[in-house]
């Protein structure tokens, strides 16, 4: 019985279970024909290389404008390991490097984008309408499970 729940806290084959996620980049809707012009397609507001922290984690964070004023974080090229409850979170949190930046990103405010699609790949996480990003700098992949994080990347506008 002992194991069985060990088993299940700690998921130990997420640690050699890959999911891969081929999503493309959000593209421009067809404008509506009331609509003002509008950029015709989605623009960079903030971009940043995702460091490690718990477990090596590369692949880049970007923050898009879609035509329509609605956001979403993009992951691309993302390699990291798999595990139990990880999430997207957009973050006040400052990205240190190394065991300092493990744990810092629940401390402040958090925008849960949802769980992550994939450990391998790109996948985009659409950001709620209306919600305000003042203050919002980083992404994490956070590990809700174990409250650490596994990567982070600055947002740089």
């Amino acid at each position: 019985m002992l194991l069985a729940a060990a088993a299940f806290w700690f998921q130990p084959w997420k640690l050699v279970v890959d999911e891969a996620v081929a999503e493309p980049a959000p593209t421009a809707r067809p404008a509506q024909p009331a609509a003002p012009a509008a950029p015709a397609e989605p623009v960079v507001v903030a971009r940043g290389e995702l460091i490690s922290h718990e477990h090596e984690t590369r692949g880049t964070a970007t923050l898009l404008r879609l035509p329509d004023d609605t956001f979403v974080v993009r992951l691309a090229d993302l390699v990291t390991s798999n595990g139990p409850k990880l999430k997207v979170w957009l973050t006040d949190a400052p990205v240190l490097p190394g065991r300092a930046g493990w744990h810092v990103f629940d401390d402040g405010r958090v925008l849960d984008l949802g769980d992550l699609k994939g450990n391998l790949g790109s996948a985009n996480y659409p950001v709620p309408p209306g919600t305000d990003l003042t203050g919002l700098t980083s992404v994490s992949i956070w590990c809700e499970r174990f409250a650490v994080s596994f990567g982070a990347a600055d947002l740089a506008r």
